[in-house]
């Protein structure tokens, strides 16, 4: 039985994206393969300018699905699950309007890679982030360039090697993560709903070739990123990999 769900609203020129799952926004597969299908649907309605992506609960997101990644049993399967990543980042470079990401709390991993991927990414000033995958015989190798390409190689050096350690919204704002920090959900939601209904009314087509200029260089992204997700794949499968994550997941229970 699946738990979550990727929900798509529009609006006045706004889709506003929407996922949930229950173990703090984890993203298993099933969630990320919508993500993928939801943005695409968005971005092909004609009507739609601006999209805003944004998650249920206090959580932003905690990256990827510890029930899956120890499920994994070959290498096929895994490449698939990585690629889940790969794909979301992706069409959300791909498509032609901006993409806003509100981040309401903490974000882990992967979720630290939709972040990245946004065209302009609002938060409150919980909203702290962790790159933990070294600390479970992995590493963020799917998400690290569009990591790298937002903070930097050194910012995304503190992150990826600390990798049991917090870091601020405030940090995560001076390394330009984060455009803007809020003290509050309520303020938050204000700032993004307000800035989506001002680039909504802008020429989208302006607005679609000042995203492609801001994404120059990345055009070969979906080779890139598919030659990390072979990396990861073949380290989740490692017994160092495999026992971590077992001792985070009894940690859990």
């Amino acid at each position: 039985m699946t738990q979550g769900y990727v929900n798509l609203a529009i609006n006045n020129h706004i889709a506003t994206i929407t996922f949930y799952h229950p173990s703090s926004n984890a993203l298993p597969s099933y969630l990320l393969e919508q993500l993928v299908s939801t943005f695409q649907s968005a971005s092909q309605d004609k009507s739609v300018r601006t999209i805003i992506l944004q998650s249920e609960g206090r959580t932003f997101c905690a990256g990827a699905s510890f029930d899956e990644l120890l499920a994994l049993k070959d290498h096929e399967t895994a490449v698939q699950f990585f690629m889940g990543f790969a794909n979301v980042i992706n069409i959300m470079r791909q498509v032609p309007q901006f993409v806003i990401v509100k981040v309401q709390g903490k974000a882990v991993g992967g979720g630290v890679g939709l972040i990245a991927a946004a065209d302009y990414a609002m938060a409150t000033d919980k909203a702290a982030i962790k790159l933990s995958e070294l600390s479970i015989g992995l590493g963020p190798y799917v998400i690290a360039p569009v990591i790298k390409r937002k903070i930097g190689v050194a910012a995304f050096s503190e992150l990826s090697i600390n990798a049991t350690s917090w870091h601020t919204a405030f940090w995560a704002r001076e390394k330009s993560l984060y455009a803007k920090i809020w003290p509050s959900q309520t303020e938050l939601g204000d700032a993004v709903e307000t800035l989506a209904a001002k680039l909504s009314e802008y020429d989208p087509l302006a607005t679609a070739l000042l995203k492609k200029e801001l994404w120059d260089g990345t055009e070969h992204w979906s080779t890139l990123l598919a030659e990390k997700a072979q990396i990861s794949a073949r380290l989740v499968l490692q017994d160092f990999a495999k026992a971590f994550l077992n001792k985070f997941k009894n940690k859990e229970n």
